[in-house]
């Protein structure tokens, strides 16, 4: 009886999984964001959201780029943008959705960092239902748009007049974040945080 019990739970070759990087963060997102939550305590999953997007903000301010971050929540659909150099246009889809790429491992680009190297904006990216990045640099812009870390359209580079940087777009997947809601005293105390600690940076939230 033991015996055959024991077959039951056979360790073979169908028994290997591989995920792929959405996959795995979707399958364990703990593993990168902690707890997940509702938005009602201030470290649920959703604001480490937003903190992993504005990290990649403070990290172009701490390397002389860009005095202001703008951040804005409407409903369940968050936007940040800064002014620092902009993603380098032929590699913004890379650098959102494949793990261990970024500019971070070259510490002459990055001297400082706050962001998770080749995790943070990934994870964003798998965590939400919608999740939009443009990088506006030097007079041309490239887009791209994702569905929990699918790539689901990619626009050509385009001339652009607006100045140097990043501009993400994301709603968090309310399957993986039941019944979510943002509570905006959270995000303003987390938002205090990083101007007391970045001496110069401006940060607008919600237009304030």
């Amino acid at each position: 009886m033991a015996e055959n019990k024991k077959n039951l739970f056979e360790y073979t070759e169908e028994s290997i999984k591989s995920l792929d990087w959405k996959e795995h963060i979707r399958l364990r997102p703990g593993m990168y964001i902690g707890k997940l939550g509702d938005g009602s305590s201030p470290d649920d999953g959703i604001y480490v959201l937003v903190k992993e997007v504005i990290d990649n903000c403070i990290d172009e301010y701490t390397m002389g780029y860009g005095k202001t971050v703008e951040i804005a929540i409407k409903d369940k659909t968050v936007t940040i943008r800064d002014y620092g150099r902009g993603i380098p246009l032929g590699k913004v889809v890379d650098v959102v959705s494949k793990i261990n790429t970024g500019a971070k491992y070259d510490s002459k680009v990055f001297q400082k960092s706050v962001g998770l190297n080749g995790v943070g904006t990934k994870a964003v990216n798998a965590l939400s239902s919608f999740f939009k990045v443009a990088s506006h640099r030097d007079g041309k812009v490239k887009e791209a748009e994702f569905s929990k870390g699918v790539l689901t359209k990619e626009q050509r580079e385009a001339k652009t007049d607006q100045e140097n940087g990043t501009l993400v777009t994301f709603v968090p997947d309310e399957t993986v974040f039941k019944h979510f809601h943002f509570i905006p005293e959270y995000l303003e105390k987390q938002i205090w945080n990083y101007c007391f600690l970045n001496a110069g940076l401006k940060i607008i939230f919600n237009g304030k």
